[in-house]
């Protein structure tokens, strides 16, 4: 006769969520079996868990009375698919099903602290937790199937949430017969035995997307999706730069009208309206009068300006002597290499939809740093942060631009203010000019090289781009790797903000890096993959080369061989990455066709091929537009590109064909996937170039103009 699973197991987390009482807690998820993680049980990835996340519980997970599974995550899901692949982490270890696995992401009320969603954490940091806090549940789980079936543990084995005898498969109990009545809450303290590859059901295979047919039907719900009783949209007063000053401004046409309600609080005006055409309107209305001084920056003396204003430098890496690498090298080789201001252009601007309910605020955002938004609101406006909730919700793209949470913010005041629901959504407009863009940057470079191809000096400073890909793998004796200013943050430096643009840093780092290599490569007559290789001793640098080459069909070129092929490696997020293109360049016009692009990827287990795969077509995609379009014109603090008719992004019709191999390393540790493959494109893309029509370029983008005056 099965017994049902009575008890009570009061282990709870050693720390509580952030404004969440112990009462709280266990009334929040009343009947079932949660399991708590605290990432700093775990030594996943190296100074990760302290940069990053608190020492408190970080992620959990619960299988209800119903045995269905939820796990809850502060983690977000922006289009990269790990609402999918963390869910296939947990039905792989609990042994359910994936249609039976609901990912809760995001919810500040829900959900455990997280710093934000980026870097490509979640997978690598969070996956062998979750991982873990799914294989807890299910010793606890099929510990009270032993004692409701009245067997041993080691005679049972599970099945789609079914917990049956080996021997006779009829006795039988699923988890939802398990958890009924049960109240477990426990922290996970040690870790245990996770599933081997050899084991896996779901790990490593193909999944459509959980979210794919909500969001193909419309029923995915983003921040501008909302809808709330009584809602207004709000229009804000914006300055004609960055750095204008508001003199005056007279309000009287749109508040006398009685039309629409007028909000001002020192130099923040808006107009609310049910209908955001009219509360437009009105704003139009406003006479507003500003400063705005001319500082003399563009996007043609930002270089100078950059140099000139640098920090002290840090000394990233160091070794041998430069001066004896100067004099053992047959050729020296001195560049610049420039990289102007881009911006995410994420597909759904950013917009927030905020609302006061008693003395609690609700807000429905598209963040990546939803806690981080939480805290924010109630500092600027006063209130405890347990009375601010931000709600789970999807988002169109972020790429690192959604995490200041300026709409946010906006919304949360007028919300407070007016006494209403309002929501904001910025324009095309609004969006291009209130982007944290990827930061122009400088690399200075001086290389040596032997006509044997062996490399003998490298002397490496970059100025703000930040040091994320900065540092070399190459075998090079006589070598220093210096950062001026090291993040990719500069206040008072650039004339407007700057922020983490996917895989920041490294798409500058890696574009200087990579096309000083085919540079020396050229000059000595070097193949550019021989050349690479002679230079290499990390074993999964080369073998990613080599599963690249074999892929694309590589055959050795003397650049420029006229063929138009493009070599480039490089790491990030902990994945290694080594792509292959050809290209046409029309020399008549220098306008750039990407034929073919071949990349191969070392990132370890791969929980998901298909998701990883698409998230390296769409890195491919993404970073077209960086080596061969995107540029912000601006005039000091004043942006010219507002929208898409001057501010080029790549079009379906630039689509080259993709080839994408995920080399087969199931025993390694899970690494990033959203990032790596964007880091290679620009150097990619001018080496192809060099090939093509003998054409260096030293600037992204690589415009036709700029290809044609380097012709």
């Amino acid at each position: 006769m099965k017994k049902v699973f009575n008890t009570s197991i009061d282990l709870l987390p050693r720390h509580i969520p952030s404004g969440m009482s112990r009462r709280s807690f266990l009334k929040r998820f009343g009947g079932g079996v949660v399991i708590a993680v605290a990432l700093s049980d775990f030594d996943i990835l190296e100074g990760a868990v302290e940069q990053q996340y608190p020492s408190d519980l970080n992620a959990y997970l619960k299988i209800g009375e119903d045995g269905r599974v939820y796990g809850y995550t502060g983690k977000i899901e922006m289009g990269q698919g790990v609402n999918t692949s963390l869910a296939q982490m947990l039905a792989e270890e609990l042994d359910v099903k994936l249609g039976d696995v609901t990912m809760i992401m995001g919810d500040t009320d829900l959900c455990p602290y997280d710093r934000g969603t980026f870097g490509s954490l979640t997978t690598r940091v969070f996956g062998p937790a979750m991982r873990s806090a799914a294989a807890e549940a299910r010793i606890i789980l099929l510990q009270m199937a032993s004692e409701s079936l009245g067997k041993p543990i080691a005679s049972l084995d599970v099945s789609n949430g079914i917990v049956y005898e080996k021997a006779n498969k009829q006795n039988n109990i699923s988890y939802a017969e398990l958890t009924k009545g049960s109240g477990i809450v426990k922290s996970l303290k040690e870790k245990p035995r996770l599933k081997t590859p050899s084991e896996f059901k779901l790990i490593g295979k193909s999944t459509r997307r959980t979210d794919g047919r909500a969001k193909v039907t419309g029923k995915a719900l983003y921040a501008g999706d909302i809808r709330l009783q009584g809602m207004v949209y709000a229009k804000i007063l914006r300055p004609p730069s960055h750095d204008s000053k508001l003199v005056s401004a007279d309000t009287s046409a749109a508040n006398s009208s009685g039309a629409v309600q007028l909000i001002r609080e020192g130099d923040f005006i808006a107009v609310l309206h049910e209908d955001p055409e009219i509360a437009e309107k009105y704003l139009s209305k406003i006479e507003a009068k500003y400063e705005t001084p001319d500082s003399g920056l563009n996007e043609n003396t930002i270089f100078d300006h950059l140099v000139r204003s640098a920090p002290e430098g840090n000394v990233l890496e160091e070794g041998g002597d430069l001066e004896r690498g100067g004099m053992e090298s047959d050729e020296i080789f001195e560049e610049e290499y420039l990289d102007g201001y881009v911006a995410h252009a994420p597909m759904e601007p950013h917009t927030a939809l905020a609302t006061m309910e008693g003395r609690r605020m609700k807000v429905w955002a598209s963040t990546q740093t939803p806690f981080r938004l939480k805290s924010n609101i109630a500092e600027a406006l006063k209130m405890k942060e347990e009375d601010v909730q931000v709600m789970q919700v999807f988002l169109g793209g972020g790429f690192g631009g959604k995490s200041s949470n300026g709409q946010a913010l906006e919304a949360a005041r007028l919300a407070k203010l007016s006494g209403k629901p309002v929501m904001v959504a910025w324009t095309r407009r609004e969006e291009f000019f209130y982007d944290s863009y990827r930061p122009a940057a400088v690399a200075r470079l001086k290389s040596g090289c032997g006509k044997n191809g062996v490399i003998t000096l490298w002397d490496y400073g970059v100025y703000f781009a930040g040091q994320r890909g900065a540092r070399h793998f190459y075998d090079i004796p006589n070598h220093r790797t210096v950062a001026y200013n090291t993040r990719w943050t500069a206040p008072g430096v650039h004339p407007f903000a700057t922020g983490a643009w996917r895989a920041p840093s490294n798409n500058t780092n890696t574009f200087a890096r990579e096309s000083q290599i085919n540079r020396m490569a050229a000059k000595i007559g070097m193949d550019p993959l021989r050349f690479r290789l002679n230079n290499l001793k990390d074993e999964r640098m080369i073998r990613t080369l080599k599963a690249a080459a074999e892929k694309f069909g590589w055959k050795e070129i003397t650049a420029p061989s006229g063929r138009g092929f493009g070599i480039a490696c490089g790491v990030d997020a902990g994945s290694y990455v080594a792509m292959m293109a050809q290209v046409d360049v029309e020399k008549s016009s220098g306008k750039v066709k990407v034929n073919r692009v071949v990349l191969a990827q070392d990132m370890g287990l791969v929980i998901n091929p298909q998701g990883a795969t698409i998230q390296a077509e769409g890195c491919v995609m993404m970073g077209l537009g960086y080596a061969l379009s995107e540029d912000i014109q601006f005039s000091g603090g004043k942006i010219h590109n507002r929208n898409f008719d001057s501010y080029q992004l790549p079009k379906f019709s630039w689509t080259p064909k993709i080839e994408v191999v995920l080399l087969d390393l199931p025993h390694e540790p899970a690494q990033g996937g959203g990032e790596p493959a964007i880091i290679c494109m620009g150097a990619l893309i001018g080496n192809a170039i060099y090939d093509a029509v003998g054409a260096r370029l030293n600037q992204m983008p690589m415009t036709p103009e700029r290809i044609l005056e380097a012709m």
